[in-house]
């Protein structure tokens, strides 16, 4: 298990607000960073370098709807290892996957209908680019379809007014109650102001279950990293396929030939995560 051996780094985007909802697990992971990608993270790779012989190992902290965070942590630990990080630095497989956070807020419909007949959901997160923006929405609809036939709402949080009209949205669409749930790290509700009665789940995983996924991640890569395998290669692939750029059914003459490999590394994170109902979660 990671641990003394190693020295790690948290790096959160937008589902994390950066790093701030991953602030609480810092003390159960002692000599743990916590940091936003570009320069932050930068400084701390290089800090934890500095500091003794042990490895750095990064954990991109992503549900799988922030894939450019974890390409653009893979750069720079490319760029970071190519110095005197070289053979000392991994990247650890993301948090968790799209198929997780779906299966996750399968279970707080669930649990939410069968405390709140007649409720609907707000699934919140801060307001990313437009594509993980459609990312969410697209996940909220596979709750939806596969779910409990609970009225499902999407707030990508920027101000308050955003998830005020979210919760409101909802009503009108004939919710007698309404339950936000962080589609993220977060414990508390955002912008709690403006809840406007609506009732928040809670995170969506208990801290335990969290730092437990966390330490499984920084385990298996140090494990890689002792065998020769940083990660870092297959994390620059992260955002392949991610905006209109990049499409892989664009219009003709768009698009560019695949001589590329794929690599497919989030079939070994499965296992992680807990299925709908193994794990309430903690309730803020």
């Amino acid at each position: 298990m990671a641990g003394s051996h190693v020295r790690s780094v948290l790096v959160g985007g937008h589902e994390s607000a950066r790093g701030a909802d991953l602030e609480r697990l810092r003390g159960a992971l002692p000599g743990a960073v916590v940091c936003a990608p570009g320069r932050s993270l930068q400084d701390a790779v290089r800090a934890g370098l500095a500091v003794g012989p042990e490895p750095v190992i990064v954990l991109p902290m992503t549900w799988g709807r922030d894939p450019v965070m974890v390409a653009d942590t893979a750069r720079t630990l490319r760029w970071l290892a190519a110095g005197s990080g070289r053979g000392r630095i991994a990247l650890a497989d993301q948090f968790g996957t799209i198929d997780h956070l779906v299966a996750l807020l399968r279970a707080a419909a669930t649990r939410t209908a069968a405390r709140q007949p007649g409720a609907g959901l707000v699934l919140a997160a801060p307001g990313a680019d437009p594509f993980d923006d459609a990312e969410l929405h697209r996940v909220a609809h596979l709750v939806r379809t596969f779910g409990t036939g609970l009225e499902i709402g999407v707030a990508c949080v920027g101000t308050d007014a955003d998830l005020a009209r979210a919760v409101q949205r909802v009503r009108l669409l004939g919710a007698q109650d309404v339950v936000v749930v962080p589609a993220g790290f977060a414990a508390t509700a955002p912008c709690a102001d403006a809840l406007d009665g609506a009732a928040f789940f809670g995170p969506l995983l208990s801290d335990t279950a969290l730092l437990r996924i966390v330490r499984e991640r920084l385990a298996a890569a140090e494990h890689d990293l002792q065998h020769g395998h940083d990660g870092i290669e297959e994390g620059l692939e992260a955002d392949h396929g991610h905006g209109y750029a990049h499409s892989h059914a664009g219009l003709a003459g768009t698009g560019h030939p695949h001589t590329h490999p794929h690599p497919h590394r989030a079939a070994r994170l499965a296992p992680a995560v807990p299925a709908p109902g193994a794990a309430a979660p903690a309730r803020g």
